[in-house]
C-alpha cells in the first residue's frame, strides 16, 4: 500500500507563497504520475496540477499557470506544489494524489491513493 502526508499549508495573505508537499511510503515503481486537487466546502474536488513521475507530461488549471509549480523529486518519494502569487480563490483543502499508471490523467477517480489534505487559506 501507498500512504500519502500532505504538509505545508497554513495561512497567507494574497499575493504571499506556499511550499506544499507531499512524502509517499510504501510507493511502488507503478505509482506512476501524481497531481494535487483542491476542494472548496459543498463542491467537488478538482484537479490543480499533475505530472508523470518520468517528467514527460504536466498538466495545470489555467488558474494557477504562472503561478503553481508541481515538481516531484523521486528519491524522496516527495511531489511538491509550490504556489506563488496566492489569490483568495485559491483557499482550500489540498489533497496530494498516486496513480499507478503512466499517462498523466486529472480525474479524482483515476487516482489510486490520497493523502489526508491540508488546509490553504488565502486572506484578501
Amino acid at each position: 500500500q501507498v500512504q500519502l502526508v500532505e504538509s505545508g499549508g497554513g495561512l497567507v495573505q494574497a499575493g504571499g507563497s506556499l511550499r506544499l508537499s507531499c512524502v509517499a511510503s510504501g510507493r511502488s515503481s507503478s505509482d506512476a504520475a501524481m497531481g494535487w486537487f483542491r476542494q472548496v466546502p459543498g463542491k467537488e474536488r478538482e484537479p490543480v496540477a499533475a505530472m508523470t513521475r518520468s517528467g514527460d507530461s504536466i498538466w495545470y488549471a489555467t488558474s494557477v499557470w504562472g503561478r503553481f509549480t508541481i515538481s516531484i523529486d523521486n528519491a524522496r518519494n516527495t511531489v511538491y506544489l509550490q504556489m506563488n502569487s496566492l489569490k483568495p480563490e485559491d483557499t482550500g483543502v489540498y489533497y496530494c494524489a498516486a496513480r499507478g499508471s503512466s499517462s498523466l490523467h486529472i480525474l479524482t477517480t483515476a487516482y489510486d491513493y490520497w493523502g489526508q489534505g491540508t488546509q490553504v487559506t488565502v486572506s484578501s
